[in-house]
């Protein structure tokens, strides 16, 4: 039961994500619902990607005893002054409504000439164990904000995100592509080198 980790997730595709990395270390990563946790939704009070990534991380690790790794993931766009940032889910006022919180991104940089159109997306992932130990990885993919939405596949802002050095977005690019060069793949990378030491 030593090598069981708790993710702070109800994502089956973050999880999907998360335990490619966790069971090359022998880890046995479950998700909350499988901790007998799957209606509990942490609050995320903090100011920062950091601040509510560890506030996940460490709420569930306290609750159940097990380590656990949370992540914290948004879109900041410069124009903006970085929003949507920490609230990119909750942008349009509704969770989880991507139709809604792109057309609200859209409208707000509706005439905005393409130079000025900058912005990446962040992803902090947290492992908080039980004895206070924590590590932190962050990854950032660069890009731009497409003037209309372009591609089927993604989800969230993948239809408006055109990564630096493709002319496509994320939702036409496709997940392959994505999980090279996206902003979780790079958390992740850096997650890895660090359980490993």
């Amino acid at each position: 039961m030593d090598n069981i980790m708790i993710a702070a997730t109800q994502n089956k595709g973050k999880l999907k994500e998360l335990r490619q990395i966790t069971e090359k270390f022998g880890l046995e990563l479950i998700s909350m619902a499988d901790a007998g946790y799957a209606d509990l939704d942490v609050e995320e009070t903090g100011t920062t990607f950091r601040e509510n990534s560890l506030i996940k991380a460490k709420t569930v690790a306290e609750l159940t005893g097990k380590p656990c790794i949370a992540d914290d993931t948004g879109l900041c766009v410069d124009y903006l002054n970085g929003e949507p940032g920490i609230n990119s889910a909750r942008y349009s006022g509704v969770h989880g409504d991507d139709l809604a919180n792109r057309t609200k991104l859209l409208k707000a940089l509706e005439g905005v000439p393409a130079e000025k159109r900058g912005a990446h997306f962040t992803c902090c992932i947290t492992v908080y164990y039980p004895d206070g130990k924590t590590l932190v990885a962050e990854g950032i993919c660069p890009g731009r904000i497409s003037e209309e939405e372009m591609g089927d596949g993604g989800f969230g802002y993948d239809k408006l995100f055109i990564p630096e050095g493709h002319e496509e977005s994320f939702a036409s690019l496709g997940v392959e592509v994505k999980n090279v060069i996206g902003h979780r793949a790079r958390a992740l990378a850096i997650l890895e080198e660090m359980l490993g030491q």
